[in-house]
């Protein structure tokens, strides 16, 4: 590169930003999502690693179901640190005529071994739990006192005795590292809880031992987790380091970011298009000087050079604006949401997300610009003697064509390069490529058909069609930008409907009123009665449960094997299982044969399928599972498709009838109303009824765990459509551009229109038609095709029947043809305000 081309770019880049405005906005507005989003994962969940002693509560955590250690085993641990011993379970608390499903933490004297629980009043944890005239003290959530509509100083009913709730948990620092509460927290000690008669054999309850090193270093901490490993995993325990506090939130934060980038990465796409307008209006504005340099001599390439030179420094300037903007989102979010995270931030400047970043602004700069850049190695000279914009269209050589290949390539490597779910990474971009294939292709018939309907009589109409199909139309442009804009929006509004929808809607006909949880053997046949009577016209069904937890999967250590996300909770720690003599009902077996009712042989089991194939596992495979410190290796026999949907009782593992024979076993069941759903005060008072009368069954109500189900969708949905907004305001701008690209030629026919004795009235009713009829065939078209696509994601990720609103999909159609033609008619009021006389004497 010669000296002189870059003297000569940075010569031009001293007459200012005029006309980059919105390219500089498009790139930064790309890049600011990408980064953003991915600096915010990173942030969340160096948060996590960083704090994973404080949330928690050890340096490691050992645990198993339904067993304490045994003394050899207490041992062991102790002789690593020190420990404090942890209980947790569900139940049921009662008070005032009501009933609560509560988590309940069992603490002994050595908790906490770090940072203390904050309470209100502000006493000691063993202040608060000790024994009071014959009453032990609790401290819960403030979530409790609202469900039962109690106050500091109250009793409550917890299994066979009764509680005062003596604080309210207002801080708990390791809550994270216990894992997922389906109900309010209640912290107690151990004498109380003997009283309350939970403690039973069958009883799901989890021992955890918090261990504490005196020597905390990384290297220490993983000889002595290798070592604990080795030993104990085989007796059931599962062992979590500070570093791995919470795998599921990780994961789940890794996931939801990469579908956030990739709405980013959109946003960034359509904005390409924002920078070819850029670019063409820089070559209109341009186009004399670069016919003077050819005019004295300058080659084409050198023309090119120039122009490119000077278009990469500006997308340059416009990546780092977006670098800067998405790399302090962290420090932002970590300052004003430091309080509400239920976990920390630990924001920093990941260069690799930066790097990253910035190839991707660079690359989409060099893939939208490179074809009209092209242009002007061909600009003829002989436009110094005319002034028809028209006339200068010319052929992009194969060379530039060539190089943007090359270039998109490039960027289409480098995206999946960095994705971390490639196939998922790998169709969206496919279908974003044939978006914007199928959204040409309509750009094109809108201009053929523009140019085929007979001429009409309003001159209005007539200058509105020729505007569509000119050369140099907006109509590619605005037609790219609003449909993606509109399938994008669409897609998003129509799947949170359906979502919605399924949690709503699937409740009346489907799902059960209520799961009671820990039913004892013993208890079952009373249980039953006691339904009857209550609830007549209810069918109750059960089955036997235990927990356990896959150790082996075909001779690999379950931490070993490398499983496809959706399958990999399944060997994050216990699950529940049964064994039945025939097929659950909600299931059917898809691949194998089930076992006779009267099977006796070696242990047998049955997969979900989808999970079978996440973990590679197929017919005739072995897999191991630690059940009440046994383990079992059972042979895969059949794989069963689950209807989840139905909500009924289902496990991804069900084994033969004979294989936990004699096992202490509780049972789970189901309430379901026949003759439709209950009103809320008759559930609620047959919840207060069964904790009295069973104390020691967990109650779960279906309804309030689908209405947290659906906040949940619902709080996603704003994020997503947040991100969302970054590629609407993208969108957005690119219309300006087109309409800013377009200038030129509209003042010149402004001018010859004006001159020839049309009014502003007139011109102005040209543009409205030109900008409603491309606005509405581009949104229709984006209503089809995020309506497509929502269809295509729910159907086949969430794989539930598709419902077709048309409400909230129609009302965003509506407002982005709104939107587009304000927008145009703002843009082109400079056009119309444009005085003849002035350009006449110019020509």
């Amino acid at each position: 590169m010669k000296a002189a081309t870059l003297k000569f770019a940075l010569r031009n880049l001293r007459q200012g930003l005029a006309g980059f405005k919105i390219f500089l906005a498009c790139i930064a507005l790309g890049v600011t999502a990408i980064v953003g989003v991915d600096s915010l994962a990173r942030a969340l969940t160096d948060g996590l690693a960083a704090q994973g002693r404080t949330l928690l509560g050890a340096d490691l955590v050992i645990s198993r179901m339904h067993r304490p250690a045994e003394p050899h085993e207490l041992a062991l641990i102790q002789s690593k640190g020190r420990i404090t011993e942890i209980i947790s379970l569900r139940g049921m608390a009662r008070a005032h005529q009501k009933a609560a499903l509560v988590d309940l933490k069992i603490v002994d004297q050595s908790y906490p071994l770090l940072d203390a629980p904050v309470f209100d009043p502000a006493l000691p944890l063993q202040k608060i739990m000790e024994e009071k005239d014959g009453v032990f003290g609790v401290a819960a959530d403030a979530a409790l006192f609202a469900r039962l509509g109690a106050k500091v100083g109250d009793q409550i009913a917890l299994g066979d005795t009764v509680v005062e709730l003596r604080a309210t948990l207002v801080n708990e620092p390791d809550r994270i590292g216990a894992g997922v509460t389906l109900g309010p927290r209640v912290i107690m000690n151990r004498a109380a809880f003997e009283k309350t008669g939970l403690l039973k054999p069958e009883s799901l309850i989890r021992y955890a031992y918090r261990l504490l090193l005196d020597d905390p270093r990384d290297e220490n901490l993983g000889a002595i987790d290798e070592a604990l490993n080795s030993t104990l995993t085989a007796a059931g325990f599962e062992l979590r380091g500070r570093g791995n506090v919470s795998p599921q939130l990780t994961r789940n934060i890794e996931r939801f970011s990469q579908y956030l980038g990739l709405i980013g990465l959109t946003a960034l796409i359509i904005g390409g298009l924002g920078v070819a307008n850029a670019v063409m209006a820089y070559l209109d504005r341009r186009r004399k000087t670069m016919a003077i340099f050819k005019a004295i001599g300058a080659s084409g390439s050198h023309v090119f050079q120039i122009a490119f030179i000077e278009v990469m420094m500006l997308a340059g300037l416009g990546t780092i604006i977006g670098l800067l903007l998405g790399a302090s989102l962290p420090y932002l979010v970590a300052g004003l949401a430091s309080g509400i995270l239920p976990f920390p931030i630990a924001p920093h400047l990941y260069s690799d997300r930066l790097l990253l970043g910035a190839l991707y602004g660079l690359l989409t700069s060099a893939s939208f610009a490179l074809p009209i850049l092209g242009r002007a190695h061909d600009l003829p000279v002989a436009i110094l003697f005319r002034d028809d914009p028209s006339q200068e269209q010319s052929k992009v050589r194969r060379r530039y064509v060539a190089m943007t290949i090359l270039v998109s390539l490039a960027l289409f490597a480098l995206i999946l390069f960095a994705a971390r779910e490639r196939q998922i990474t790998l169709f969206v971009m496919i279908g974003i490529s044939l978006a914007f294939l199928l959204l040409r292709g309509v750009g094109i018939l809108i201009m053929k058909w523009a140019r085929s309907v007979p001429h009409p009589k309003r001159t209005e109409w007539r200058l509105a069609l020729g505007n569509i199909y000119r050369p140099g139309s907006i109509t590619p442009a605005l037609t790219l930008a609003l449909g993606l804009g509109v399938t994008l929006l669409v897609a998003i509004s129509a799947t949170q409907n359906n979502l919605v929808q399924l949690v709503s809607s699937g409740l009346p006909t489907k799902a059960p009123s209520f799961f009671f949880v820990d039913i004892p053997a013993r208890d079952l046949a009373a249980f039953d009665q006691f339904m009857k009577v209550k609830q007549p016209e209810a069918r109750v069904s059960h089955v036997a449960m235990l927990r356990g937890r896959i150790t082996e999967v075909k001779s690999m250590r379950a931490e070993t094997v490398v499983a496809e996300d959706n399958a990999r909770w399944v060997l994050d720690g216990d699950r529940g299982i049964t064994f039945s003599t025939t097929v659950p009902e909600g299931s059917r077996v898809v691949e194998g044969t089930w076992w006779p009712a009267d099977y006796s042989g070696p242990p047998l089991v049955s997969l979900e399928a989808d999970i079978a194939k996440g973990l590679g596992l197929s017919l005739g495979d072995m897999i191991k599972v630690n059940v009440l410190g046994r383990t079992i290796e059972a042979k895969i026999t059949n794989l069963r498709r689950v209807d989840w949907q139905s909500l009924g009782i289902n496990f991804v593992l069900v084994f033969s009838p004979n294989t936990f024979k004699g096992a202490p076993v509780s049972y789970l069941a189901t309430l379901t109303n026949e003759n439709g759903v209950q009103s809320a005060a008759s559930e609620t008072q047959l919840l207060v009824d069964a904790a009295e009368a069973f104390p020691a069954i967990s109650a779960i109500r279906v309804r309030e765990a689908l209405e947290t189900v659906r906040e949940m969708i619902d709080q996603l949905a704003l994020a997503i459509r947040g991100v969302a907004g970054i590629t609407i305001l993208a969108s957005i701008l690119v219309l300006a551009g087109a309409v800013g690209a377009s200038q030129r030629r509209r003042i010149r026919d402004a001018v010859i229109l004006k001159t020839l004795g049309a009014t502003k009235a007139r011109l102005l009713s040209a543009f409205l038609a030109e900008f409603a009829i491309i606005s509405l065939a581009a949104s229709f078209f984006g209503l089809i095709s995020g309506l497509l696509a929502a269809w295509a994601l729910v159907a086949f990720t969430f794989k539930t029947a598709f419902t077709w609103p048309l409400g909230d999909p129609l009302i965003t159609t509506i407002m982005a043809v709104f939107v587009a033609i304000s927008l145009g008619l703002i843009g082109t009021w400079r056009v119309l305000e444009e005085k003849p006389a002035r350009h006449l004497r110019a020509s």
